[in-house]
């Protein structure tokens, strides 16, 4: 599929990008993940384009579709996407380990696991906000709550076992 002749499907995936990558959830978390914004968006690019163009679409045309600095060449996009590609297996290793070692059923991990349920939560509220003030408190409580939760994971000592006794 040649994206170039397609403005309208270019314009629609730019657009759903931008959204993306404003959110501030999503900002939040990127910050604190192993993937810089851009290998984020050229994943993005890679895992959703084909479903918004409902066929393959080219890695040339996909190379197109960045928003954060332009189109790239298809070698800038592929090298991009490997390393995006390579942090998420290696974070996904990293669970798969905690989990065979059972540190994920430690008390350490309870805030990082209550977390994600209270993101889940904050999220689904957000999204069912009917004004932007109420979406601005929402956020506001988030990134409070984020940001509390991730400090403290950053602690040398989060982890030990002094921390939890």
């Amino acid at each position: 599929m040649k994206l170039a002749a397609s403005n309208d499907l270019r314009n629609v995936v730019q657009r759903w990008l931008r959204s993306v990558l404003e959110d501030p959830v999503v900002g939040i978390l990127l910050k604190n993940s192993h993937l810089t914004p851009v290998q984020l968006e050229t994943l993005l690019i890679d895992l959703l384009a084909e479903s918004v163009a409902g066929k393959p679409v080219r890695f040339e045309d996909k190379a197109l579709l960045r928003v954060s600095r332009g189109p790239v060449s298809r070698g800038a996009f592929n090298r991009t996407l490997r390393q995006a590609r390579r942090n998420v297996v290696r974070s996904l290793y990293t669970v798969m380990l905690l989990g065979y070692l059972g540190v994920l059923e430690s008390p350490r991990l309870e805030p990082y696991l209550e977390l994600g349920g209270r993101l889940k939560t904050y999220v689904d509220a957000y999204r069912g906000a009917e004004s932007d003030e109420e979406r601005r408190r929402l956020l506001e409580l988030l990134g409070r709550e984020l940001g509390r939760t991730l400090r403290r994971s950053s602690e040398p000592r989060a982890l030990s076992k002094k921390s939890c006794a």
